[in-house]
């Protein structure tokens, strides 16, 4: 194996061969774990008396493999385990083996929604050295990767102000920024300009790109960005936002509380950054 300076090295071997590893099994989307809340790590996932539908070899997290897995959807959990969404694991399972669950439920769903060609409709099989499947027709050749959806999330602010709104799908109360998918044809930087002005009719300049977050839900790769009002009477898009205002700092509404997700690093590096500790 390649001593990578990461964490987590993905793989594209496709051969779960013999030896003790991490198991990432999920039932529909949600993770098998133990009471303990990790993952069960052992060599066949027969020793719980499970059978997957299919599995698939992620790569290694440390030296440890680590494989996903897709259960049948009526399966009950072994005794000292159970299933439970990614959302409900968010501070309950590790940090590391979280990320890998994110990359494993995403590996599951390509795999479940590509084994025929969506353009011929023969069956599909592994592409040989790459994260794909290849229709086995050889006059179609068609090529499946697991599927990634870019999309923006954006902090706006005025001075000591900041640009929140509330979905109606939010629990009651809650504001957090704005986000949107990018289109195709698409930049990222045109998406956050389009989905803010959409949403609020306000303007923004000064575009400051924050970092980003893989998230599973379904497929998702958040792009954060950190922008300044720039006009515009806030006017919020009735088929998407409740509500929407610029807060003061020293007023600030109710938010997610945690920090797991890049929603919550943008809020709280603008609390920061105004000398204000955020939320616990």
């Amino acid at each position: 194996m390649v001593d990578y300076p990461f964490a987590f090295v993905p793989s594209t071997e496709l051969q779960v061969r013999a030896g003790s590893y991490l198991w990432f099994a999920f039932r529909k989307r949600e993770l098998l774990v133990t009471d303990e809340f990790t993952v069960p790590r052992l060599d066949t996932l027969e020793r719980l008396g499970l059978t997957p539908v299919r599995a698939q070899f992620l790569g290694h997290l440390g030296q440890q493999g680590c494989v996903s897995a897709e259960l049948p959807v009526d399966v009950a959990p072994p005794p000292g385990m159970q299933f439970l969404e990614l959302r409900q694991l968010f501070g309950r399972l590790p940090e590391p083996l979280m990320a890998v669950a994110g990359r494993a439920i995403q590996t599951v769903e390509w795999d479940r929604l590509h084994q025929f060609c969506g353009s011929c409709g023969a069956p599909t099989r592994y592409h040989p050295t790459q994260r794909a499947r290849v229709c086995s027709d050889r006059s179609c050749g068609g090529l499946f990767y697991p599927r990634l959806t870019p999309a923006i999330i954006v902090i706006v602010e005025r001075g000591p102000e900041v640009l929140l709104a509330r979905s109606p799908h939010f629990p009651p109360g809650i504001y957090s920024a704005l986000a949107g998918f990018v289109e195709p044809g698409e930049s990222v930087e045109d998406a956050v300009h389009r989905e803010v002005f959409e949403e609020t009719r306000v303007q923004i300049k000064n575009l400051r790109y924050f970092g980003s977050q893989p998230w599973p839900f379904p497929n998702s790769l958040m792009l954060g960005f950190h922008a300044e009002y720039a006009g515009g009477e806030i006017v919020p898009d009735p088929e998407e936002i409740e509500d929407a205002a610029l807060f003061h700092i020293d007023a600030m509404p109710k938010t997610f509380r945690g920090s797991v997700s890049i929603s919550q690093w943008l809020l709280h590096d603008f609390l920061r950054r105004h000398g204000r500790e955020p939320p616990a």
